[in-house]
């Protein structure tokens, strides 16, 4: 018997002709009208989904309001992958499903706010007439944390400097010999690199390259004076393509191909740290979203991204592993797991985090938008993952908390000591003949892929006992850079003896449903 198989229909790659010639389904937003004649304000180096799917969605949401518009011109570091955007004349699909205020939330939006995407390698006099342009007030990038780097090799006379600071100064030493030292043609630079105080980092750089290369004090001073370089802080998951049976179920529906299409979460946040006004009048786009926040500081949306997010995430990484539970989105499809998430956060480390800045009731609406977010159906998120660098992820993120809690209250944060005891737990390992290190949860085998790997090896395999393998690693400053109060670490001896014994499960499920009686 010969089965044929049903032949897909072939359908065209979204662009402005697939656009002209077919209607789009009722709950997509429309484009601008005249959207690819809107004036290019921004440009951006690099075409990563985190761009695509923070600054370039707000942009694009801006664009679809009208009031003051800007597209992007983007610069491609990397090979390749120009075609992509040329061919679908840089639209692109953007997929938001998550959870929102506890509803599913999955919605589809176009975003036009990409006019050219140019190669570095292969166009960069193009890209340096760019400043030369009068409309042009913005430049935003995402170079990973290692694209902000010193390199004394650049030169601004260079055909193509190594790195982005580099770049970015060749591009203002530009638009200085044009203008001039024209303070209104100054630029906002917004870099969105996760480093602390990535605008200043940057300004450094740039500033260091300028008098290595004696540019003149007439543009030294322009260029301290008149561009603003500007800390920033994102957040927003954007896990980029979608699985290949849903990019199909949106292709059916959409009626198009799209091979720039991506899935964001619904939480988005895009914090910008400025106190001068010519900088808010360049962000036409700062008032389009509540996912914008332009403050003279921001040091508390650090704060609360750091304590409530990443450390909630490091406090049930290795509990949820102890537990067989492989994804986030697994975890909190467990009650007791959840609910304990759920109250690590909202009694524990809501009133650690609590200051003159940060107002309860603001910690409080954070951390159920965590829950959101950790709820998501849609995205898969591996704890081992997230485990990655697990003991500088506990120093930076929750021994604060632990000290900062305890000089608050006065007494010990169970739930904190048991994801301490948890993270001390999934730390123990042996070294396998390649060198790398092994551990074994409930179920499976994984690799620590930790610089104190070896450390936890040596203290594991040598105590005799719980309470010696706490009292060495506690007094390590090297796997502990902060002291915790011996009360604390009783109880996370405590509760490690329990894991040990089998009995992890047994502590969540005494304090869900102790929590449940009452």
């Amino acid at each position: 018997m010969v089965v044929q198989r049903k032949m897909e229909k072939k359908r065209d790659f979204l662009s402005k002709a697939w656009l002209e010639g077919n209607e789009l389904i009722p709950d997509i937003p429309p484009l601008p009208k005249a959207w690819d004649r809107i004036p290019e304000r921004v440009l951006q180096f690099g075409t990563g989904v985190l761009l695509r799917g923070l600054p370039d969605y707000f942009i694009d949401k801006a664009n679809k309001q009208g009031k003051r518009q800007g597209r992007i011109v983007v610069v491609k570091s990397t090979d390749g992958g120009v075609d992509g955007f040329h061919r679908q004349d840089n639209l692109y699909t953007v997929c938001v499903r998550g959870i929102e205020n506890g509803e599913t939330v999955d919605r589809l939006m176009i975003n036009s706010s990409i006019s050219r995407v140019l190669s570095a390698k292969e166009e960069w006099r193009e890209i340096l007439d760019l400043a030369s342009s009068p409309s042009m007030e913005i430049v935003i990038s995402n170079t990973t944390e290692v694209g902000i780097v010193l390199d004394h090799r650049d030169m601004v006379q260079h055909e193509l400097p190594f790195s982005y600071p580099g770049r970015l100064l060749a591009l203002l030493y530009r638009r200085f010999q044009h203008f001039g030292n024209a303070e209104d043609k100054g630029l906002v630079i917004l870099p969105t690199e996760l480093i602390g105080n990535n605008g200043d980092e940057l300004r450094k750089i740039v500033l260091q390259l300028a008098k290595h290369q004696t540019l003149g004090e007439e543009f030294l001073e322009w260029l301290l004076g008149a561009n603003d370089f500007c800390n920033t802080l994102v957040d927003r998951i954007v896990p980029g393509s979608l699985s290949t049976e849903s990019y199909r179920l949106v292709a059916d529906k959409l009626g198009y191909e799209d091979r720039l299409m991506i899935m964001a979460e619904p939480f988005r946040l895009w914090a910008i740290e400025t106190s001068e006004k010519r900088v808010s009048d360049k962000l036409f786009f700062a008032t389009v979203d509540e996912g914008i926040v332009v403050v003279s500081d921001i040091t508390k949306f650090k704060e609360l991204k750091l304590r409530l997010l990443n450390a909630t995430h490091s406090l049930c990484c290795g509990l949820s592993s102890l537990l067989g539970f492989y994804t986030v989105k697994a975890a909190m499809e467990d009650g007791p797991m959840k609910h304990f998430a759920r109250t690590l956060m909202m009694e524990e480390i809501v009133p650690s985090v609590c200051s003159g800045d940060i107002s309860r009731e603001e910690a409080e609406r954070f951390a159920q938008q965590v829950l959101d977010r950790f709820s998501n159906p849609f995205l898969q998120h591996k704890w081992h993952q997230i485990a990655l660098n697990y003991t500088s992820k506990m120093n930076a993120r929750v021994f604060p908390l632990v000290t900062s809690y305890m000089g608050k209250l006065g007494k010990v944060p169970d739930l904190m000591a048991i994801g301490v005891a948890a993270f001390i737990y999934y730390m123990k390992c042996h070294q396998e003949s390649d060198g790398k290190f092994v551990g074994f949860d409930s179920q499976d085998t994984y690799f620590i892929q930790d610089e104190y790997a070896h450390l936890w090896c040596t203290y594991w395999n040598g105590a005799k006992d719980e309470t010696e393998l706490i009292a060495h690693v506690f007094a390590d400053t090297k796997l502990f850079h902060t002291k915790v109060p011996t009360a604390f670490i009783d109880k996370v001896a405590e509760y490690l003896a329990a894991m040990t014994q089998g009995k992890a499960s047994f502590l969540i499920e005494s304090t869900y449903n102790l929590n449940r009686t009452c």
